[in-house]
């Protein structure tokens, strides 16, 4: 079965998530063009955008924040053996002799499904949702319709992933990116919890977390790695883990962690004996408090900090090794992530730029007959290419099981520094224009400033 054909699992079923009807004699695109037919003719992409923010009746950060104790919504029912290896995906398989990164037709496919989800529902929701600081539900809901949170979830666990799809992810990430930064982290936490399960979860985790993910009522979910301290190192974190007799006890602040007040289930890094490890938290723990974060990029994504005072969590919500590993390679693979966003948003910016600097009129003719002007425009997309080529490189070892480590911090460097400097590039070709929120240039230029700061939130 191939990726796109996966998707006539559960949703594209009668009845199913995305209920739209079907009959086993339709090929792989059928499903594909009946989805879009579904998502064109729903009243989703109308509302995006149009509804006032009291309607909504989600986390709001305010530019003042506030803080508020967690509660749970649901209750996670324990299932499962204790110790026992959850399914994994399988390396994808990767061509032999020449070395080529062009997406597979199925990728192609996903990516195109994704591009106009962002181009006519993402795009037109992000500058409101960027002052008030959270995700339509409209714009959510859709997404879930598309089946991101199980774009990494093993087959055999009720997601469409039949082979590791770091590539495919990465792909979504980009796609989504140029729409906007901040709703595109805000659809791929969850996903990126229910990946990290299908990742490194025992079975007994996989069966008790990941129903939620793969069913109608997909709850909100995030990575929590970063913390609020000067030189802030990802890989040691101040967050800390102490064992007790019947599990552990966890202290410390998170900050950046996207859609925290609405979350359900956080993974949270701490230092457990020396090492970092991964840790399963679920909204209800006793001590969990969050608190709104507004941050100056971003913000579509509701971005909050928790603080974790003596937080009790059971032996089993290790999630991965102790020693280090698990932790490590879930910094390299949300940094991927992170790499893609910034490509996705940069390229948003050469594609706006580009007409601008060929219909801005300045001494009677247009300023792209400016060479400074060209240059300008012509080394962004010389910067923008390298970027996606190093993040591609990274996402392809990473599927097919290889060391992706080198690649990653390639790409990572690139990419925090080169985007820094397309947003910038992007501000000062649109001159005064680029410093006013009539164009969003300058939204994507504090966007892409969260690039290098960023640690966790979501992963491929």
């Amino acid at each position: 079965m191939s990726f796109i054909s996966s998707l006539r699992l559960d949703g594209l079923r009668p009845g199913g998530r995305y209920g739209i009807p079907t009959s086993e004699s339709r090929d792989p695109i059928g499903y594909l063009v009946a989805g879009l037919n579904r998502l064109a003719q729903s009243d989703l992409i109308d509302r995006v955008g149009l509804r006032k923010p009291a309607e909504h009746a989600v986390f709001s950060v305010t530019r003042d924040g506030f803080k508020v104790l967690t509660s749970a919504s649901r209750t996670f029912a324990k299932a499962g053996r204790v110790g026992v290896p959850g399914a994994r995906p399988v390396p994808a398989s990767t061509p032999k002799g020449v070395f080529d990164l062009t997406p597979t037709d199925d990728e192609q496919m996903l990516v195109d499904v994704v591009t106009e989800y962002a181009d006519e529902v993402v795009r037109p929701a992000a500058s409101e949702s960027n002052e008030t600081c959270e995700a339509p539900e409209g714009v959510l809901k859709a997404g879930l319709e598309l089946g991101l949170p199980i774009l990494g979830v093993p087959e055999a666990l009720g997601g469409i992933s039949e082979e590791r799809s770091a590539v495919a992810g990465t792909l979504v990430a980009e796609a989504l990116a140029r729409g906007d930064m901040g709703l595109a982290v805000a659809n791929l936490a969850p996903g990126s919890v229910a990946t990290a399960l299908g990742l490194w979860g025992t079975d007994a985790q996989q069966q008790t977390y990941l129903p939620a993910f793969t069913g109608g009522d997909v709850p909100a979910a995030a990575l929590a790695l970063v913390e609020p301290t000067v030189l802030f190192d990802v890989l040691s974190p101040s967050t800390t883990a102490r064992r007790t007799a019947d599990g552990f006890v966890l202290d410390g602040v998170k900050t950046l962690v996207p859609r925290g007040a609405q979350a359900e289930l956080f993974v949270v890094g701490a230092s457990l004996e020396g090492r970092p490890v991964l840790f399963l938290v679920e909204s209800g723990a006793a001590g969990l408090e969050v608190e709104g974060d507004p941050s100056m990029g971003v913000r579509a994504a509701s971005l909050t900090r928790l603080t974790l005072t003596g937080v009790t969590v059971p032996a089993d919500a290790v999630l991965g090794e102790t020693d280090g590993s698990t932790y490590t390679e879930c910094v390299r693979l949300s940094r991927l992530a992170w790499c893609a966003l910034a490509v996705g948003t940069a390229q948003a910016v050469l594609d706006y730029v580009t007409p601008y600097v060929k219909e801005r009129q300045a001494f009677g003719e247009p300023i792209a007959h400016r060479q400074s002007v060209a240059f300008m425009v012509a080394n962004i997309a010389i910067e923008l290419q390298a970027m996606r080529l190093l993040t591609y490189k990274a996402a392809s070892r990473a599927a097919a099981g290889k060391d992706f480590s080198r690649e990653v911090a390639l790409a990572r460097k690139a990419c925090t520094d080169k985007g820094m400097q397309i947003g910038l590039d992007g501000v000062q070709l649109l001159g005064g224009h680029g410093f006013v929120k009539e164009h969003p240039v300058e939204r994507w230029y504090r966007d892409l400033r969260a690039i290098g700061i960023m640690e966790g939130s979501v992963l491929v």
